[in-house]
């Protein structure tokens, strides 16, 4: 299905009601993209789910980040509960009403409160993993993330940075725009599709630089394995967000 450049940019917009469910904060969040041959990846979507591409590739990213301040809109922030990690495994679908969106293999998450809820009102695949980051000035802004599932012995290891640089907004029309700028997600639960949105000022990103890297996430989900390093890296340093309940759409 063809999505156009309108269709994406009005993506931006907050539902009309603008009610969100919940909100929280994303930060330090890397995107490490992968390009592979479309018919790879549409292979391991559910009948239903058309592919989101550019310039004929398909593109599958890594995503490790912290969540900060998550909270009920009408609830305060809980310690011990509002703020942890999360570990996406991503690539980019349109769904049958033609919105670009998010669909993810895998969330790894060290907040089992998050994993259950996430599992039960947004049909979103959760695990829940032991996980850390450590993020010090003094090793020069690198961030060491780590992720091990309690289903496995390996643990995976990320370390990244973002790079020196004044941080900018993806132009429309621009590869950094297709990866960046989406707001729904789509999800599968009992055989029904199910699409949420999130609303949040434009990402500022910037040029990020991967020392280390683990893709067991990947072979998890059933993705093939890459043997090289990302074909795109940027980062992202803090951004609000409004998150709003799912409702089921048509396949």
């Amino acid at each position: 299905m063809n999505v156009t450049l309108d269709m994406r940019l009005a993506a931006r917009e907050a539902p009309a009601e603008d009610k969100p469910a919940m909100l929280q904060r994303w930060s330090r969040l890397l995107f490490a993209h992968w390009a592979f041959e479309p018919e790879v990846i549409a292979a391991t979507l559910p009948r239903g789910l058309a592919l989101d591409t550019f310039d004929g590739k398909a593109w599958v990213a890594l995503v490790p980040f912290y969540m900060r301040d998550v909270r009920l809109t009408w609830a305060p922030t809980l310690p011990g509960i509002s703020n942890f990690l999360e570990l996406n495994v991503r690539t980019y679908v349109v769904d049958a009403q033609g919105r670009p969106g998010v669909w993810f293999y895998s969330l790894d998450c060290n907040q089992r409160l998050a994993v259950m809820l996430a599992r039960q009102f947004f049909y979103l695949p959760y695990q829940f993993a032991r996980m850390e980051a450590i993020a010090a000035p003094a090793s020069g802004d690198w961030i060491d993330y780590r992720c091990r599932r309690q289903d496995t012995a390996r643990q995976s290891r990320y370390r990244y940075r973002g790079l020196p640089g004044e941080p900018e907004r993806a132009e429309p029309g621009t590869l950094e725009f297709f990866l960046l700028e989406r707001y729904y997600l789509v999800s599968h639960h009992q055989g029904r599709f199910f699409r949420g949105q999130v609303h949040h000022t434009p990402y500022r990103y910037q040029a990020a630089e991967l020392e280390t890297w683990d893709l067991t996430p990947f072979a998890q989900a059933g993705l093939p394995t890459p043997t090289h390093a990302p074909d795109h890296l940027c980062y992202v340093e803090d951004v609000p967000v409004k998150a709003y309940k799912v409702a089921e759409i048509d396949a």
